[in-house]
């Protein structure tokens, strides 16, 4: 069974900006902080999951305008799905980081 590109794009962008709410809308403080302390300590988890965004971003970046990566099948669903897995990470980190310090 084939999945359509568009969902693993439609995919990346949505935990793209639900990662770029998280960190720079100030949703990740607003779920996890209520004391300044904590958000010192949250800067640092943001900081461990910006690795994996940027991976992340640039998997995507790749996948969609790299002429190669567009025509290759395989080559796309190889860097969509690592950035998938590379958005997953960043929004674990993020999450596990929030409540580690609550």
């Amino acid at each position: 069974m084939r999945i359509s590109p568009v969902i693993p794009v439609v995919a990346t962008l949505l935990l793209a900006a639900l990662w770029g709410f998280s960190v720079f809308a100030g949703w990740g403080f607003e779920a996890f902080c209520s004391d300044r302390g904590c958000a010192e300590r949250l800067g640092g988890v943001v900081r461990l999951s910006s690795l994996f965004a940027v991976v992340a971003a640039c998997c995507t970046v790749g996948a969609l305008l790299a002429p190669r990566t567009r025509s290759d099948k395989k080559r796309f669903t190889v860097l969509m799905a690592a950035a998938v897995t590379a958005w997953v990470i960043a929004e674990g980190i993020l999450f596990a980081g929030g409540l580690i310090i609550r």
